[in-house]
């Protein structure tokens, strides 16, 4: 059963502060994202020891009070809380594999897939440690800052997110999703999905109007309003997900979308844009349709993905 925590960083940082010193940890990994985190965490006063193959890029911090490693194995026999956020999956298991993990708990912050967190997971507990998968939802620039909004998914070993909860919330806000280690990269990479999908409607809308002289600038409000109009729907499918039934509250059905199709194809004809962002979804929906689910929205093409 997945469960889901969210913190703020400036909440929970300054109740932590009022009652334990800052705990000290070690970050393996200073790219964009890396040194982000540690320039949160050093602001914050934790103790920090640091690693990257690249060592001149820990310099800056070693000047603002971080401990320098000269290898990952070293940074990881520092401190008990290790974070690593390196470039990818072999990175980490590289920068892994030479330390010795016992007793460690160990927070991998690269995204990949449910199924290697899981492998990783597996491995890491294996050597002795606890572990624990994030999925960041913010950019560089937002890290440490709450007003923006950042937060990480965490998923794994709930007594170490419980143990660290205050250490982990500096930088970002937490969102604890489950104890199955895949769960932060699942819902990590299922919410980027759905921004890939918004950037290829945005797209579309863009070239549409591209070559008519309608001003861009003045269209985007108009484009950016109805999105989020739109994102009532988001409660409405997940509503009929839950209790099967995709007729219920219907005002468009399936059937009457699927004939309004021509119309958007022959106007991408027409204004010379190629509709390949939009046929594999109007496919998908013709095969819902010939399914005889005329009555239904839209919610059942998303069980054709699950076939």
């Amino acid at each position: 059963m997945t469960d889901t925590t969210a913190d703020t960083a400036s909440t929970t940082a300054s109740t932590t502060a009022s009652t334990t010193p800052p705990a000290p940890l070690t970050l393996l990994g200073l790219g964009t994202m890396g040194a982000a985190l540690a320039e949160a965490w050093l602001a914050a006063g934790h103790p920090l020891t640091v690693w990257n193959r690249t060592a001149a890029r820990a310099e800056p911090l070693a000047a603002r009070g971080a401990a320098v490693a000269a290898t990952a194995a070293g940074a990881v026999a520092a401190n008990g809380l290790v974070v690593v956020c390196l470039l990818d999956d072999d990175s980490v298991e590289e920068a892994l594999a030479g330390a010795d993990l016992r007793g460690k708990d160990v927070v991998n912050l690269v995204t990949s897939t449910p199924g290697t967190a899981r492998a990783r997971a597996a491995r890491v507990t294996g050597r002795g440690a606890r572990y624990l998968d994030g999925g960041i939802m913010a950019v560089p620039p937002m890290i440490g800052v709450p007003e923006a909004g950042p937060y990480v998914f965490y998923s794994g070993s709930r007594e170490l997110f419980e143990e660290h909860r205050a250490v982990l919330a500096v930088p970002a806000g937490t969102r604890y999703v489950g104890e199955d280690a895949g769960f932060a990269a699942l819902h990590d990479v299922a919410l980027l999905s759905a921004m890939y999908g918004m950037f290829a409607g945005i797209a579309h809308a863009f070239a549409l109007v591209r070559a008519e002289s309608v001003d861009p600038v003045g269209f985007a409000p108009l484009l950016s309003s109805w999105l989020t109009a739109m994102t009532g729907s988001v409660a409405a499918t997940a509503g009929k997900l839950a209790t099967g039934d995709y007729t219920e509250g219907v005002v468009s059905n399936l059937a009457m979308q699927v004939a309004g199709v021509p119309t958007f194809l022959r106007t991408a004809e027409e204004q010379g844009v190629s509709a390949e962002l939009l046929t594999p979804y109007f496919g998908l929906m013709a095969r819902r349709l010939a399914e005889g689910s005329a009555e239904e929205d839209l919610t059942g093409v998303i069980d054709l993905l699950r076939r």
